[in-house]
């Protein structure tokens, strides 16, 4: 059995707990049951299921700590590893960046838990794949994906009173579809803690569409275009500069955030209708209520109309700046707006859609200048109607420049447990084609 109830997970770690000698003592606990299909070639290639528990133990002599993890929860086993955690804890040398474990903490009552999703049999896993193949077989296209769900919990006990827990369910859902002739490429992304909103047809047409449309792309040349990105190109840029949230980089010189030895906090950085915020509780990204350090996660505003408005703090770098604690979020939520994609593409005279990003690389962190590709179905766009695909580009971009030229945001979709919008943005740099599909 990988999930425990919280009442049997906290009888657990304390039996555990019990066993402690050392002057600070924490315990992590956690489980989960996996299942999966994959397919490729238009035939299912592997699918399985597993289930996995773990318990780790970290005590700490000082600023002196060991770690120690196990499988298995008997008496025996759990002296053990409590005494191996100690053992190496006496081994290690002092963390000049030790805390000491919190107190007891309130949470809020998480919502990242969904029976439909934690009951899902390898009968509704297969039905996924034959969502995909069988249209896709249909129209000279050939289907390759993937469909991950899981169920699990994680929970905390230390010895300063500390106890947490949190149950949560997720499911996963790639597919690219090419065409036969192999010169159209389509792709599609959908994740969910709640399977009720996952329509793996609705999610499969998308992608053969865009093989389909993206066959015999033509060469344009590269330079600055209006773009429209979908939430998954633009998302990995973003992700990017959600990482820059971290105070003691920026206190340290070390990203985008510093500025003359201090930090932007209270500066506009990007349009003002850019909002960025994030809540562990928002019905279509919930998550955890806590952290890994045991703190409360809650509802934080990270970008107000433009202007950065908090930066993250650990424990230790809050201490040394005489300031309160404030956790890196769970999940990052940008506003968006009222139009759709088709309302997006009607509005543009001359633009490009890019479908998504890959193989994205680093060119200057302290600006956020980034190079990537598109791929899987990239068009021109011309007097509201896509007339033709193109071909793919090599991109330098950053999104802080790409958020200062926004033009329209769009809905809001779900990508990678966070929330963007589609966005419509003028002059985004392209500065070479690339042959690939």
């Amino acid at each position: 059995m990988a999930i425990y109830t919280k009442e049997e997970a906290r009888q657990i770690m304390e039996k555990a707990l019990s066993f402690s000698k050392a002057d600070t003592c924490e315990i992590n606990m956690s489980g989960s049951d996996n299942g999966n299909i994959r397919y490729a070639r238009n035939t299912v290639s592997t699918a399985g299921q597993n289930s996995n528990q773990t318990l780790v133990v970290q005590s700490s002599f000082g600023k002196k700590s060991g770690t120690a993890t196990i499988d298995e929860f008997d008496d025996a086993s759990l002296q053990k590893v409590v005494a191996r955690a100690e053992e190496l804890a006496q081994l290690s040398p002092e963390n000049p960046e030790f805390m000491e474990p919190m107190g007891p903490q309130t949470y809020d009552e998480s919502i990242s838990f969904n029976e439909s999703t934690a009951k899902i049999s390898p009968e509704y896993r297969a039905n996924v794949a034959g969502s995909s193949i069988d249209p896709a077989a249909t129209q000279e296209v050939t289907a390759a994906g993937f469909f991950n769900d899981s169920s699990g919990f994680s929970a905390m006990l230390n010895s300063s009173g500390l106890f947490a827990y949190n149950k949560s369910t997720n499911m996963e859902f790639t597919v690219t579809m090419r065409s036969n002739d192999g010169t159209g490429s389509g792709w599609v992304s959908r994740d969910f803690n709640d399977v009720d909103k996952f329509d793996a047809a609705e999610a499969s047409k998308i992608a053969i569409d865009k093989a389909l449309m993206s066959r015999e792309a033509k060469a344009i040349e590269p330079g600055k275009y209006t773009v429209i990105l979908e939430p998954a190109a633009s998302e990995d840029l973003l992700g990017n500069m959600f990482r820059s949230f971290d105070a003691r980089r920026a206190d340290e010189g070390r990203s985008f955030m510093s500025k003359d030895g201090g930090t932007k906090l209270g500066q506009k950085i990007v349009d003002e209708r850019v909002n960025i915020w994030s809540d562990p509780l928002h019905k279509d990204v919930p998550t955890s209520t806590w952290n890994g350090e045991g703190q409360p996660l809650k509802k934080m505003g990270w970008i107000e109309n433009g202007v950065v408005k908090n930066l993250a703090y650990s424990r230790y770098w809050a201490g040394q700046k005489g300031v309160e604690p404030v956790p890196y979020p769970s999940n990052f939520i940008m506003d968006g707006g009222t139009a759709s994609l088709e309302d997006l593409i009607k509005d543009t005279k001359k633009g490009i859609l890019v479908t998504r990003l890959w193989y994205i690389r680093s060119v200057d962190p302290q600006t956020l200048l980034y190079t990537g590709l598109t791929r899987d179905g990239t068009f021109y766009i011309e007097n509201g109607k896509i007339k033709h695909p193109v071909k793919n580009f090599r991109f330098n971009e950053s999104p802080i420049i790409m958020l200062n030229n926004l033009e329209t945001l769009g809905t809001q979709v779900r990508m990678n447990g966070n929330l963007i919008p589609y966005m419509k943005v003028r002059d985004f740099t392209f500065t070479s084609l690339s042959d690939a599909v």
